[in-house]
């Protein structure tokens, strides 16, 4: 079965249900499968200013991730991103999270990452 890390923009989307019924279907999947973040993803996802119900509600999806942390192959792959094309940190960071561990990455955010020809993406706004 092909493996997945979610970028913070779709946690964002499911959350809300804005995907179409082929698009919720896709992400109920792949979060059933236990749901891979990066840690940036972590990170960007506890900063949002929200009620308590979706704080909480937050917690427990990252709670029941799987966190994936900055590891040599993570910090090799960020090196040869940021050295090689014009990409901020973060969006370096969470690319290279998804070549290190051969992952899709499921994003809403496609042109950011549009130049990393090796890197497969997932829109389900597009399904």
């Amino acid at each position: 079965m092909e493996q997945y890390l979610i970028d913070t923009n779709i946690v964002s989307n499911y959350f809300s249900a804005s995907f179409s019924v082929k698009g919720m279907i896709f992400m109920d999947a792949v979060i059933d499968a236990i749901p891979n973040l990066s840690i940036i993803t972590h990170i960007e996802l506890l900063c949002w200013k929200t009620d308590v119900i979706t704080e909480q509600k937050i917690k427990n999806f990252i709670a029941d991730s799987l966190v994936l942390d900055i590891d040599p192959d993570v910090i090799a792959q960020c090196v040869l991103l940021r050295k090689g094309k014009k990409i901020k940190t973060p969006d370096a960071i969470i690319a290279a999270t998804a070549l290190a561990y051969d992952y899709t990455l499921i994003t809403n955010n496609e042109k950011d990452f549009a130049n990393i020809k090796s890197l497969r993406t997932s829109n389900p706004m597009n399904l």
